[in-house]
């Protein structure tokens, strides 16, 4: 395991934390703040041991002077004010004279939060590549950097990756339980089903590898289903196609006959919208012009007969077109199902967490990660950049 904050003495430190504050902004306000109480415990350990905290994080994407105004970090300090019952300093830059003057004056147990960290990549990308003398002026300004902010630690950013080449590094406790949790994929518990969704194989190509051969079942569901069944033979209409990974489908249905499981039946439109009518036909019945938009009754009860005896599962993706509300109801039957298992089951990805989120059934499983490009990397056994740098502990 990686050294964590708690390996280090931060008693009258200035400790940089990196967290994750991309939180959905709407109108000036923060429709879901998830991501910022889930940096909590982290910063209040900091707090807690008296150490000056410095807090980085980006919002959105800067690709023109005019995003600065929607992605300001402005209303996550506000929101954090509220969150700790305590003041946190805003400072309207990432670097320069103000936030030295800043930090010069803190004292033990302030908090500070910088400007989006991604303001700087209108000067070059400083900070999505990795400019590392940008990397080593943000690392002047603490004694130890913290990296917190597991949804970009797939990334080679100044901000976590650069960063950490320059200060004595460690991982927070949401990193820290996000890598102990996912471990349990790399050496489950059997039977281990996986289940995958949502639109491109090409997306999950590194996954299907490293975790397919320790699964017993690969259940496919979503878009990328029907590359699967066209891989098959079968004909799939004006489904969506993912034509770039046909030949890998191909492969891998040579490789795991006995392993991967396509849907048998799907609800099928004429066109991509929601409806107030369902219809649902067997893979071999779907017309040319029509488009399949969820798995079918029948497959929600095949997958829910490979799941009942498992003992750990992955889910990655929904199993219909989740925006509309007439296809989403599948993903939804299963999450539901799966919330009443005995197994232990991470979900992984954007879109399925938001699903279960909206059921209001989170707690209901082992595993809900925060991580979503992030969380795939890891199971695909890759080396996560923010981690790189920071050493092991001694055993």
């Amino acid at each position: 395991m990686k050294k964590t904050i708690r390996d280090f003495n931060l008693k009258n430190k200035k400790v940089i934390i990196r967290c994750d504050f991309n939180v959905p902004i709407k109108d000036g306000k923060i429709i879901d703040d998830t991501r910022i109480k889930n940096s909590l415990e982290t910063i209040k350990y900091a707090i807690d041991k008296n150490a000056k905290v410095i807090l980085l994080s980006h919002l959105g994407r800067i690709k023109e002077e005019s995003d600065k105004v929607k992605n300001n970090l402005d209303v996550v300090a506000k929101r954090l004010s509220k969150l700790l019952n305590k003041k946190v300093i805003f400072v309207n830059e990432v670097v320069g004279e103000k936030v030295e003057t800043a930090i010069s004056k803190m004292k033990d147990k302030d908090v500070i939060l910088l400007q989006n960290t991604r303001y700087e990549d209108l000067d070059g990308k400083k900070e999505s590549k990795c400019d590392l003398e940008f990397a080593k002026q943000l690392a002047s300004y603490g004694d130890i950097f913290i990296n917190d902010a597991f949804g970009t630690i797939h990334r080679a950013h100044a901000s976590n990756y650069g960063i950490s080449k320059y200060l004595e590094s460690g991982i927070g406790f949401l990193v820290e339980k996000e890598l102990e949790k996912l471990s349990i994929l790399n050496n489950p518990e059997d039977p281990f089903v996986i289940i995958m969704g949502g639109a491109k194989v090409a997306d999950k190509i590194g996954v299907i590898d490293n975790l397919l051969p320790k699964c017993d079942k690969l259940l496919i569901g979503g878009g990328m289903a029907f590359t699967f069944l066209q891989a098959e033979g079968y004909e799939i209409g004006n489904s969506i196609f993912d034509a770039d990974s046909l030949e890998y489908c191909q492969k891998l249905l040579k490789e795991y006959p006995n392993k991967i499981v396509l849907p048998i039946d799907v609800a099928c439109s004429t066109e991509y919208k929601d409806s107030d009518e369902r219809i649902e036909k067997d893979i071999n019945e779907i017309d040319f012009h029509e488009m399949g938009l969820d798995i079918g009754e029948k497959t929600l009860n095949l997958f829910e007969k490979y799941l009942k005896e498992a003992k750990t599962v992955f889910w990655n993706g929904p199993l219909g077109v989740y925006e509309f509300s007439l296809y989403a109801k599948n993903t939804d039957e299963l999450l539901t199902y799966l919330g009443k298992s005995k197994a232990k089951v991470v979900l992984g990805g954007g879109d399925i967490v938001a699903a279960a989120s909206k059921l209001s059934i989170t707690d209901k499983f082992y595993h809900v990660s925060t991580g979503g490009g992030a969380t795939l990397e890891y199971l695909s056994g890759k080396e996560l950049p923010g981690l790189e740098n920071i050493e092991e502990k001694e055993a």
